[in-house]
């Protein structure tokens, strides 16, 4: 099944006023961690940063659609459904300096000694995938109410991992909904350089399971759709769903869009390329759910949280000596030595 989910009037959905007003304050706090940690990058605060600007809707419906319990395997630009899941801004601007996820902080599930329903997002593409079916599947050995989210990019679909995970979860029933953000953009491919697919969604009936379109840009399709994934996903009927969103920046801090991108020749629809959070905003407006000062008084409580997250990413500096940790059970020699150099040469630097 194949499906674009349009704006309707808020009685028409199945969302109500206050998870409506959640969702917008949500995606201006998104909004705004996406502005300072750009900001943070272009002064040398953390090396590298990949924004998100444009697919808040996409992130946050999404994320909202989840249960509190349900598995979370995210990539690199998944900020996002990270922060409306309740992953702490500080944690993910300390993993931008070089710590650990999962650094012991407040309410950090390792920390607490809980298994962790947000994995590590993988930079690396489509890695995350196997692991989320293996999750889906050991949920579903232990009867496990509940079901493993796989974020993924456009791009990620032309990777091995992707089709093996796939393959995987029709053929074992694995409860997993796979999450597509559609961006238009693999790095610098379109996305018709990108795969001779009609679709993304189109990819799932290769392997027996069901694939769905929404639109990206609106939060409550995606909150929608995702949710109805989620209960396919428990009866044993995996879903990868395609959410049509747009990047409205450059892939990382270090690419310029400017060299590959001509937004007059994209050929996508004004629906696709406008802000979703100015769209959504607006729509709320109109539907009499929140009053003109909403928005701004979110930026500034935004704003402040961050001011309180960036001062705790800044209070400390990782170990170098770190990186080497988990590579290997017992490291052999040369890693051994490795570690004592960078150790000896951070050392000689204080």
């Amino acid at each position: 099944m194949h499906r674009v989910v349009g704006e309707r009037s808020l009685g028409e959905t199945s969302v109500e006023p206050d998870l409506a007003r959640t969702l917008l304050r949500e995606m201006v706090f998104a909004r705004v961690f996406d502005e300072r940690a750009v900001a943070l990058q272009r002064r040398g605060w953390m090396s590298g940063y990949p924004p998100f600007e444009g697919q808040e809707a996409s992130q946050v419906g999404a994320a909202r659609a989840l249960a509190d319990d349900d598995w979370l395997f995210p990539t690199y630009r998944s900020n996002a459904v990270q922060l409306a899941r309740g992953r702490s801004p500080a944690d993910i601007l300390r993993f931008r300096r070089g710590f650990s996820e999962y650094e012991p902080v407040d309410g950090d599930d390792t920390a607490a000694g809980r298994e962790p329903v947000t994995f590590t997002q993988a930079t690396p593409i489509a890695t995350q995938l196997p692991h989320a079916v293996g999750a889906g599947m050991a949920a579903a050995h232990r009867d496990a109410d509940r079901v493993a989210c796989a974020c993924l990019g456009d791009g990620a679909t032309s990777e091995g991992d992707f089709h093996e995970a796939l393959n995987f979860a029709g053929v074992f029933a694995a409860p997993v909904v796979f999450l597509c953000e559609n961006n238009g953009w693999a790095i610098s491919l379109p996305t018709d350089r990108q795969t001779a697919s009609e679709t993304i969604a189109g990819k799932a009936g290769a392997y027996g399971i069901e694939g769905v379109r929404v639109d990206g840009m609106d939060p409550l399709a995606v909150y929608e759709v995702v949710a109805e994934a989620r209960e396919s996903a428990l009866s044993g009927e995996p879903v990868l769903v395609e959410s049509l969103t747009y990047r409205r920046g450059p892939h990382t801090t270090a690419d310029d869009p400017d060299r590959y991108r001509d937004a007059a020749t994209e050929g996508l629809p004004e629906w696709r390329t406008a802000d979703p959070l100015e769209r959504y905003a607006d729509y709320l407006r109109e539907e009499g759910v929140v009053d003109e000062g909403f928005v701004a008084a979110a930026r500034e409580a935004a704003r402040e949280e961050l001011d309180e997250a960036v001062a705790a990413a800044e209070g400390s500096e990782p170990d170098p000596g770190d990186v080497f940790d988990h590579a290997y059970a017992a490291p052999p020699p040369r890693l051994r030595d490795q570690r004592r150099f960078v150790t000896e040469r951070d050392g000689r630097r204080e």
